[in-house]
């Protein structure tokens, strides 16, 4: 211990030796905070996030949604970056459309009230597009940009949806 304390002290000894003054074409950068490191990465990835958007495709109809800040959003998005997911989709309720993934995103599930143009994860390995509204404890993945008349755009029956990133 008493070894290991005057090593300690000669370093802290040596370290102190000389003028303590730089020459005078030195530039001192400040090194970023961890704060400030965390924000800029925050906003890279907000600036990332904005640039793509999600893309559904049903049939001749195009919808743009804007996705969720949170885990499971992001998770959405990146597995969309390795290409387009198609979902057969069904009418369940009389207020979604809802097909199997064939994979399971992380769930991140709150309670709340959907509306038309949610796009909904569901006990992790479902996604729901959201014509009608229900309360219930979901995962939201995305907002659709411009809802009016979704459920007639979306149809009845089984359709295919193609979700992408634009």
């Amino acid at each position: 211990m008493v070894r290991l304390f005057g090593i300690l002290f000669a370093a802290l000894s040596l370290s102190g030796c000389g003028t303590g003054e730089l020459p005078a074409d030195t530039e001192i950068t400040p090194t970023p905070s961890v704060e400030e490191s965390y924000n800029e990465s925050s906003d890279q990835k907000e600036d990332n996030q904005e640039e793509s958007a999600l893309k559904v495709t049903v049939g001749e109809h195009t919808f743009y949604a804007t996705f969720a800040e949170n885990p499971s959003a992001d998770e959405f998005q990146e597995l969309l970056s390795q290409g387009a997911i198609t979902v057969e989709m069904q009418d369940y309720g009389g207020f979604e459309k809802v097909g199997s993934l064939d994979t399971e995103l992380t769930r991140t599930d709150e309670r709340i009230t959907t509306e038309p143009g949610d796009v909904i994860l569901y006990q992790g390995d479902q996604i729901t597009i959201y014509y009608g509204t229900n309360t219930w404890n979901f995962t939201r993945l995305a907002k659709i940009d411009d809802p009016e008349g979704l459920k007639e755009k979306l149809g009845s029956g089984t359709i295919q949806a193609t979700f992408s990133l634009e």
